[in-house]
């Protein structure tokens, strides 16, 4: 029974914690609200637990004979999250919902794919609970980290509806769009250049 706490306890770690698509979803949810920022949520939870059980059933064994793969994913990942920051920064901070303006489905669970700390956390949680010798394992990590990834990012959308009140607040989504766009191209910058 403990090693389903100690895959809890990390799952909610490495979700609940600051990262790009974190960031991201906080801000959609400041912009669009909570329900309007689901999409991106449901998005973001299953790429990384696809990009999980990808890294669990051998992936990242068939990439680590290609080193060129992770050089190309650091600077394409830094690439996309400095796209995904820019696009937050130069988002109109009067709130209309234009569905083409709207992060989707499949910005979510293309920026896990693209992303630093979502390779790090599989990669570490793979070796940690040596998840790559038994299938049973993987699976029960994959269902506990589905589900608290999910808890986890709506959180950070629950969180970003409330900071609502910032539409009053003149210029307010305009400084909070500014600070958390350049605060995710910070975030990727740095994860750039850490490894």
């Amino acid at each position: 029974m403990s090693i389903f706490i100690a895959m809890f306890f990390f799952s909610l770690s490495m979700s609940i914690s600051p990262g790009p698509v974190n960031l991201t979803i906080l801000s959609t949810g400041v912009n669009y609200g909570f329900k309007r920022s689901f999409p991106l949520v449901s998005g973001a939870t299953v790429g990384f637990t696809i990009l999980l059980t990808a890294v669990g059933l051998g992936i990242s064994n068939l990439m680590a004979q290609a080193p060129l793969f992770y050089e190309i994913l650091r600077y394409v990942g830094t690439g996309y999250m400095c796209y995904m920051g820019y696009k937050i920064i130069i988002s109109r901070p009067e709130i209309e919902f234009k569905e083409g303006q709207l992060p989707r489905y499949r910005h979510g669970f293309l920026m896990q794919w693209l992303n630093p700390k979502a390779w790090i956390a599989c990669l570490s949680g793979v070796s940690a609970f040596s998840l790559n010798t038994s299938p049973y394992m993987l699976l029960s990590f994959v269902c506990i980290y589905f589900l608290i990834c999910y808890l986890s990012l709506a959180a950070w959308a629950l969180l970003g509806s409330k900071l609502q009140f910032l539409t009053k607040v003149k210029n307010g989504i305009k400084m909070f769009n500014i600070i958390m766009g350049g605060s995710l191209i910070i975030v990727a910058f740095y994860l750039l250049l850490s490894h």
